[in-house]
C-alpha cells in the first residue's frame, strides 16, 4: 500500500512511478489552495476525478469539473484550489527528467512555505 503524505491543503498518494513519469492521487480539502508555483524539469497533467478545481495557469483561471483535464507545460506558473465545500480529488501525472518534490519554485503560498 502506498503511503499518504499530509500537506496543509490536504494530502497526496503516489500511485505509480517510472523512469520519466510519476502518478499521484491528490486530495484537496474544501478551501485548500496549493502554492502558486512552476517547475523547470517536468510537465504535469491533471484530471479531476471528484469535485471541481479552480486552476490558474500563467494568470488565466479555469474551472475544471469531474472528468475534465488540463496540461501544465514546463515553466508555466500554476496552482490549483478547491473553492467548494466538498472534497476535490485530482489524478496528477508528472513527466520529465527530474521527478523530485524539490523541483518547485514557489511564488505565493497561503501556508507561508515560500
Amino acid at each position: 500500500m502506498n503511503s499518504i503524505t499530509e500537506k496543509p491543503w490536504g494530502s497526496f498518494e503516489i500511485l505509480k512511478s517510472g523512469k520519466k513519469f510519476l502518478v499521484k492521487k491528490i486530495f484537496v480539502k474544501p478551501g485548500g489552495v496549493l502554492s502558486l508555483q512552476s517547475h523547470e524539469h517536468r510537465s504535469e497533467h491533471w484530471i479531476v476525478a471528484e469535485g471541481e478545481a479552480e486552476v490558474t495557469i500563467d494568470k488565466k483561471v479555469i474551472n475544471l469539473k469531474e472528468n475534465e483535464n488540463i496540461f501544465i507545460p514546463i515553466g508555466a506558473i500554476h496552482r490549483m484550489a478547491n473553492r467548494k465545500d466538498h472534497d476535490l480529488v485530482i489524478i496528477e501525472m508528472w513527466y520529465g527528467d527530474n521527478l523530485d518534490e524539490n523541483d518547485i519554485k514557489r511564488y505565493e503560498d497561503i501556508y507561508e512555505r515560500i
